[in-house]
């Protein structure tokens, strides 16, 4: 495998990581703000993104790689409203959607054939993880501070089953 693009899945790889460490700090979060709804569906995203991290760990390995694990960061733990909570996950998703990309267009210059096909996964995934977040952060700014609209959300987000927005 290619030097810069084993440096790219490790970094990718490590993100996840990150991902998952940071959703799992927005679940505490809502835990603290008595809204389990919400920090079901953030529980169950840090799950999904453990599971995308093992996908890079896999793929590395079979491709005969090393996988090297960072240090991860402290993510953030406090939020002015749910709101600004999921603002901070959709803009997450686009900085991961954006660094996929990026490693996908770095196959393509080298011709890396199996990690295009590896990434092509990732790139409907995170179309889907845009938007699910997209259309919550809309519901929210709709709300404003209407609590009977957000206990109504937190109700319909507790519905959440692993593997669905």
């Amino acid at each position: 495998m290619n030097k810069r693009i084993l440096k790219a899945l490790n970094e990718q790889l490590n993100r996840e990581l990150f991902s998952a460490y940071l959703y799992l700090s927005m679940s505490a979060y809502f835990e603290r703000e008595n809204l389990e709804g919400f920090a079901k569906w953030m529980k169950i995203q840090a799950k999904e993104e453990l599971e995308h991290a093992m996908r890079f760990f896999d793929f590395i390995n079979e491709r005969g790689g090393k996988v090297v694990l960072e240090k991860l960061d402290k993510p953030k733990t406090d939020w002015k409203s749910p709101l600004e909570a999921f603002e901070d996950a959709y803009e997450h998703e686009k900085f991961i959607t954006k660094n996929i990309n990026d490693i996908y267009a770095l196959a393509e210059k080298l011709n890396d054939y199996p990690t295009k096909v590896f990434l092509h996964w990732f790139i409907d995934e995170q179309v889907e993880e845009e938007s699910q977040t997209l259309k919550i952060v809309e519901i929210l700014r709709k709300i404003g501070k209407s609590a009977g609209a957000l206990y109504h959300l937190d109700h319909r987000l507790s519905k959440r089953e692993s593997g669905e927005g």
